[in-house]
């Protein structure tokens, strides 16, 4: 039996129990006789909490008020056709849009997405990667909206406890569905030689955001140094992804440096980084800020 909560309940029952034992989230799902990934998909609302589980928290007698529905084991099954909660959550399938190109060109980036069987329900997501700092205020004021505005669904932030990075993750077994559908294959993106995919090729429009998510978060600007110059940089290790970019450029009318050592390419000559803030831009403000300077 399966019991849901009223909305945030769920999360707030377990934290609270788990704070009042005082231990990490890996010992807590020990002690609850789970796998780890298992109980995020607990905290996060993403599965509703089984009754055998339930039953071995402190804190039942005060959140049994708070659970609205009980469900049969195999609810998820038969309301989605697979027992995994990425197949039965709701998500909008959204239009090829500009929108859809530059959050493309953000996974193709600092992003990736993940189809990993390591648990009984799976795990699937697509998840966006930056500094925790510097890359904070794009991370949580543009991508995350933007995410949840495409799919419709709440996207959650992860920060890393052993290095300066902060995660935007979108959960959905559908979502990365919807990217593999679509010539985005999950997995290593170098191993797998992932690019810019076709639909946003043959439109302007959308190439031109999808670079824009590119350059965001795996470009630059700076100034050169000891000059009156400056230079945008792309570096990616991934020559099928670097080809198409530097070819997206070019079919945009800027003229991009060769490819330099294997994995990077530089615009250098003012002009052409002229053309290219008024053609593509930066959503970043790390990189928004310094151009805006220059124009």
């Amino acid at each position: 039996m399966r019991l849901r909560f009223k909305k945030g309940k769920q999360k707030e029952f377990l934290k609270l129990e788990k704070e009042k034992l005082s231990l990490t989230w890996p010992k807590f799902a020990k002690y609850l006789g789970i796998k780890h990934g298992k109980l995020r998909t607990f905290i996060d609302e993403q599965v509703s909490i089984d009754s055998f589980t339930f039953n071995k928290l402190r804190l039942k007698s005060k959140y049994k008020k708070f659970i609205i529905e009980e469900l049969s084991d195999n609810w998820g099954r038969s309301k989605g056709g697979k027992n995994s909660f990425g197949s039965t959550k709701t998500i909008n399938i959204p239009e090829k849009n500009e929108e859809l190109a530059e959050l493309w060109g953000i996974v193709l980036g600092d992003g990736c997405v993940y189809r990993l069987k390591k648990y009984k329900i799976g795990v699937y997501c697509v998840k966006i990667a930056g500094h925790s700092i510097n890359d904070k205020e794009y991370l949580l004021n543009f991508v995350k909206p933007l995410c949840d505005k495409l799919f419709g669904i709440r996207s959650r932030i992860n920060y890393s406890k052993n290095k300066n990075c902060i995660y935007v993750i979108l959960d959905s077994r559908k979502i990365v569905d919807f990217f593999e559908d679509n010539e985005f294959k999950a997995g290593n993106k170098i191993v797998n030689q992932s690019t810019i995919p076709n639909w946003i090729k043959k439109d302007n429009k959308s190439l031109a955001f999808c670079l824009r998510g590119l350059f965001d978060t795996d470009g630059s600007f700076y100034q050169l140094t000891n000059q009156n110059s400056y230079q945008i940089n792309f570096k990616n290790n991934n020559l099928t992804l670097l080809n198409d970019l530097r070819e997206g450029l070019i079919q945009l009318g800027i003229l991009p440096s060769k490819i330099i050592r294997g994995n990077s390419l530089v615009i250098t000559k003012k002009s052409e980084i002229e053309k290219f803030y008024k053609l593509i831009g930066f959503s970043n403000p790390k990189h928004l800020n310094k151009i805006k300077k220059l124009f």
